[in-house]
């Protein structure tokens, strides 16, 4: 588990103050009391120089140095009362680091610039007549020598530039990095926070597309197998009445049977073939959670496929079509039902997707009136329009005389069939008649395929 910025700046410890870490804590200590002790030293001169006693001068030393503790959080302060000591000489340390310390903090540039100018016209000013004072002193009896002129004016300025431009620059240049730091820190929590937000969505769309693929599966198994297994128990139940009374039509219907469970036992063996596969380690892994709906979506490819055979479709084909259902219509024949089917329009050839949903929808419809209408006339209505394809399929009451094969309902049928067809844009529509039948009615929109 990553930490972002926010949960490194909460576990920060606030026990020193102002200061983030103890280190920075003993760093300003021992800077005042260096300061302090420096002033202090300094004092003494002050007090002479100002006919002051000497302890008074050495105590307001002590508590002028003792003002660089709080150059992390008053860096101004510092410096103003640098600027306001320097008169005096003293605070030599104090002004050094508190320069630096206001470069090097969040103050506005303005405000450094004006008090970077004024501690440098301060120490400039004090330097020229401390060192008028000290080299007329020193040259009193060289007439010739004239320290007025360009010798300490420019000697007072390159001194003045020495103590405060290095302090200046270093503190501008570490405030500089701090907040390109700062800003680097900011962006890789961004950056953090926005790869976390990523991994949930990649996992939210595989756990969506692994529920997707689920959902396909149970589909194409129910119209695949259910289909297949329904006419089987149709087969053989009419073999059971039939099998003492015409023995010839009793090994047709026992034929039937056979090659029905022959049909489903190859489409159980592709489905379970394909679940036992890995994946193609050749994939690019680009969300592990993603890789483990490839043989899902592979078993819901092969599901769909599973039913060719048993439709009379090509190999080649990918799939059940629609001219596989003159096959369909005429194995619900065989088991006995009348079926009629009625094609409007002239047909011609749609997309996959299409034909697979309109060929399961009547596929599904045929199996549903097996298990709940037996015995019952059934019409299969198929109409190629102009920008779309319906398809319709109506039964009438059951037959009273007929056996029922009492076959087991899910009652997912119809729900499959909505599912496909409004996945395609389509319009489905099921309910029972006026005439005590049932009616399942489903609008497809189509890409006409050149």
């Amino acid at each position: 588990m990553t930490t972002t910025g926010a949960d490194r700046d909460a576990v920060v410890p606030r026990t020193w103050w102002w200061w983030g870490r103890r280190r920075s804590a003993v760093l300003d200590v021992t800077l005042g009391v260096v300061s302090a002790l420096e002033c202090g030293l300094e004092g003494v001169g002050f007090a002479q120089q100002a006919s002051l006693p000497v302890p008074a001068g050495v105590l307001f030393g002590l508590l002028v140095g003792s003002v660089l503790l709080v150059r992390r959080r008053w860096p101004i302060t510092v410096v103003l009362v640098s600027i306001a000591v320097t008169p005096a000489e003293m605070g030599y340390l104090m002004g050094i680091v508190g320069l630096y310390s206001l470069a090097a903090s969040e103050v506005p540039r303005r405000f450094t610039a004006a008090l970077a100018g004024m501690s440098t016209v301060a120490v400039y000013i004090v330097t020229v007549v401390r060192m008028r004072q000290d080299v007329a002193q020193a040259d009193a009896g060289r007439p010739d020598f004239d320290p007025s002129g360009w010798y300490v004016p420019v000697v007072s300025l390159f001194m003045t530039l020495g103590l405060n431009a290095p302090p200046l620059l270093f503190g501008l240049y570490i405030g500089a990095r701090r907040r390109l730091m700062e800003s680097l820190r900011e962006r890789a929590d961004s950056l953090e926070q926005e790869l976390s937000l990523l991994a949930d969505r990649a996992e939210q769309r595989a756990q969506w597309a692994r529920q997707e693929e689920r959902t396909r599966i149970a589909r194409e198994m129910h119209d695949v197998v259910a289909h297949r297994v329904s006419l089987m128990v149709v087969h053989a139940a009419a073999l059971q009445a039939v099998a003492l009374k015409d023995p010839q039509k009793a090994v047709r219907n026992a034929a039937l049977v056979g090659d029905m469970g022959r049909q489903a036992l190859t489409e159980l063996r592709e489905m379970l073939g394909v679940l036992r596969e890995e994946p193609s380690s050749s994939s690019s892994p680009v969300v592990p959670a993603v890789s483990s709906v490839v043989p899902l979506a592979a078993v819901g490819r092969a599901a769909a496929a599973a039913a060719e055979a048993a439709a009379g479709g090509g190999a080649e084909a990918g799939g059940p079509c629609l001219d596989a259902l003159e096959a369909l219509v005429e194995q619900s024949r065989q088991a006995g039902a009348v079926v009629e089917l009625v094609v409007l329009g002239e047909g011609r050839p749609y997309g996959a997707e299409v034909e697979q949903t309109a060929y399961r929808v009547v596929q599904e419809a045929l199996t549903n009136v097996h298990k709940h209408a037996a015995g019952a006339k059934v019409v299969v209505r198929l109409a190629h329009r102009e920008a779309e394809v319906a398809m319709q399929v109506e039964n009438g009451p059951s037959d009273a005389t007929a056996a029922d094969a009492h076959l087991p309902s899910g009652g997912n049928g119809l729900v499959g069939m909505r599912e496909r067809v409004t996945r395609l844009g389509g319009v489905f529509v099921s309910g029972p008649t006026d005439a005590g039948g049932f009616r399942v009615s489903a609008v497809l929109p189509v890409a006409v395929v050149s």
